[in-house]
């Protein structure tokens, strides 16, 4: 059984294109996990005729990744071998992509089936993005980097088998670098299973704020897959900088009740 799993916050305009492409794919389920939208969000996908869509509706905005461990919670309620994460504002055309992951979770027996945003990534990545370097980190600390390079569960789609959710606790999933460190000490099968160049996923375009906290979380996000990988305390903090972004803003009281 294979499940989607799309959170979706004030994609109005956007989550049409989104559920439309992804309801022709062979999947089983598509769960809808919407929350905290002040749009057309929820009454533009209560207009769709997709019979395997499913909504969970939070009135509340759940914060960044935590609908990720909701969906799937329901997903493995479902019985799903199989879960693939897409953001509810990708309105790329990248189906055959997301076949590419399900098949490295179905046909290559991938934990942890990964895309590549960035094939060609630039030459001295410290200069770049700040996200580049700790991606790297943390996949050098994996032992991953020869594999995966720059590729995380928290930039483009990716699929999950259930063997994962059922070893690694959801509520991990909301830290998306986390639930991939925890796989290396479970010796789970982590690699890239398709490449899709950012620019490409189609998603929306933020302000600089939204840049700024957006580093900052995948940044600590990081660092605390890092500790989780040694075993050690978890930490956001880096010498002298905390690095929390929208950290603080993840509902984990929500999550937690939701999970019980």
């Amino acid at each position: 059984m294979i499940t989607m799993v799309v959170p979706a916050r004030n994609e109005a305009g956007r989550i049409t294109t989104v559920l439309q492409n992804v309801a022709t794919l062979p999947v089983d389920h598509i769960i809808l996990v919407a929350n905290g939208s002040h749009d057309a969000t929820l009454q533009e996908v209560l207009q769709l005729r997709i019979p395997k869509l499913q909504i969970i509706y939070f009135h509340e905005c759940l914060g960044i990744d935590i609908p990720r461990s909701i969906g799937a919670k329901v997903a493995l309620a479902l019985g799903s071998d199989v879960v693939v994460f897409v953001d509810g504002d990708m309105v790329g055309t990248f189906n055959d992509n997301l076949i590419e992951l399900i098949d490295g979770v179905l046909l290559k027996h991938l934990d942890i089936a990964l895309t590549n945003c960035y094939p060609s990534p630039p030459r001295h990545i410290e200069r770049y993005n700040p996200t580049f370097q700790w991606r790297l980190t943390l996949n050098k600390e994996l032992g991953l980097e020869k594999k995966i390079n720059l590729a995380t569960p928290a930039h483009g789609p990716h699929a999950v088998s259930k063997r994962l959710l059922e070893l690694i606790p959801l509520r991990e999933l909301a830290i998306p670098p986390v639930p991939m460190a925890l796989a290396r000490l479970h010796k789970l099968k982590i690699d890239v299973a398709t490449t899709i160049p950012h620019y490409q996923l189609g998603s929306s375009i933020k302000n600089q704020i939204h840049t700024h906290k957006i580093i900052d979380t995948i940044v600590g996000d990081c660092l605390e897959a890092i500790a989780a990988f040694h075993s050690e305390p978890r930490t956001r903090q880096n010498q002298t900088k905390i690095f929390q972004g929208y950290n603080s803003e993840r509902r984990f009281d929500l999550l937690d009740s939701f999970l019980k």
